[in-house]
């Protein structure tokens, strides 16, 4: 086999100043399939580096408590029994908490002059605002899993809240 038989890795192999695509795409493969974050090879004069940006992705840590059993509440308990704004006494695995889907700041009201989206005794709809949980500076609107009647609001106007956090009582 002569020199002129010899087909070349490719179109920019053909000059001896060129750099082999073939090589590097080679090399590109190589480093994708393996653990590997950068790769160097160097061949005379010739020296090719690929190097891989790593990023950290971000993780979310899965926390699973034990709920504990449910007490039974009585049917003739007025909406009084229940702990008002800011006292926190009811947790997130009541029947009819709401819980905070975020970290964040909640809001009571669209704004500091308005009334507020829900009270204690106010009727909601299924996907009735009734909250407003503000994160990262991007308004979050809560809305209502349930129909009926709000029983308990447990967070306060611009109140920092915890995810999972219960917030209003609908029942």
């Amino acid at each position: 086999m002569s020199a002129n038989d010899r087909k070349p890795a490719s179109k920019a192999t053909a000059s001896s100043d060129a750099i082999d695509t073939g090589l590097i795409a080679d090399l590109a493969k190589l480093l994708n399939k393996s653990d590997l974050s950068e790769i160097e090879v160097q061949k005379g004069d010739l020296r090719i580096k690929l190097a891989r940006t790593m990023t950290m992705a971000p993780v979310a840590h899965a926390v699973h408590v034990a709920a504990p059993a449910a007490a039974p509440v009585a049917a003739a308990a007025p909406a009084t029994a229940l702990p008002g704004p800011g006292t926190g006494k009811i947790d997130a695995s009541h029947p009819g908490a709401v819980a905070s889907p975020m970290v964040g700041t909640a809001y009571r009201r669209p704004s500091p002059d308005a009334k507020a989206f829900v009270e204690v005794g106010s009727v909601v709809k299924v996907g009735e605002k009734i909250l407003l949980i503000e994160a990262m500076k991007t308004f979050n609107e809560i809305v209502a899993p349930r129909a009926g009647t709000v029983t308990a609001v447990l967070v306060e106007d611009g109140q920092p809240v915890e995810f999972g956090e219960a917030l209003i009582v609908i029942e």
